[in-house]
């Protein structure tokens, strides 16, 4: 009546059990229309990445993974910013993120406080101080931070890594704001004094 439509196979389920099919797992059990819907999601279960990069080795699960990451290699940037900047990228994804600088536009709001943010892991991140949780943990000391470049930061702590150097005298730092707070000593820059409140200033001596 309405013409010819191609009917969806019946619904496929995975069978898969635990963490790439180990035995005594629980049971998926999530289902598909489509049999090639169902094969792709299987590959979580048992690690197999057929798709290879011929220039690294490096093996991935699906195709279109693999030809993003294939634009590492050629150094191609096919998608261009059309405002003024011109500014070129390997991904799609990463030009429509940068366009928001350019329009301002923030589509990720926090339903709690109602700030809005560019990206989605922004938010993601953001959405961390107010449910208090530290998902990222310190394997060598074990304290836990929000986020991963938090835990990136004070991972330097246990390590020797000042990667922060002065181009001046040569001095290292571990963190960027302990190198520009000693530049000053090089430029003669005073950092500025915010005046005591309540405090009466000086009088001037005779």
């Amino acid at each position: 009546m309405f013409g010819d439509r191609r009917a969806p196979e019946p619904s496929r389920r995975c069978s898969s059990r635990g963490d790439r099919g180990s035995p005594g797992g629980v049971l998926c059990g999530k289902s598909f229309s489509w049999s090639s819907q169902l094969i792709r999601h299987q590959r979580i279960h048992t690690g197999e990445r057929p798709h290879e990069c011929g220039e690294c080795g490096k093996r991935f699960q699906m195709i279109d993974t693999l030809m993003r990451h294939q634009v590492v290699h050629t150094g191609e940037r096919p998608y261009e910013c059309g405002e003024e900047c011109g500014k070129r990228f390997r991904q799609c994804g990463s030009l429509i993120c940068h366009q928001r600088i350019h329009t301002g536009e923030r589509p990720y709001e926090c339903g709690e406080c109602g700030k809005s943010f560019r990206q989605r892991f922004n938010l993601i991140n953001h959405q961390l101080i107010h449910t208090g949780e530290k998902p990222y943990e310190c394997s060598k000391c074990g304290k836990r931070f929000p986020t991963s470049s938090t835990l990136f930061l004070h991972y330097r702590s246990h390590t020797e890594e000042r990667p922060f150097q002065c181009s001046d005298c040569g001095k290292a730092f571990k963190h960027n704001v302990s190198l520009v707070t000693h530049r000053r000593i090089h430029t003669r820059e005073r950092p500025q004094s915010v005046p005591s409140v309540g405090r009466a200033s000086p009088r001037a001596q005779p």
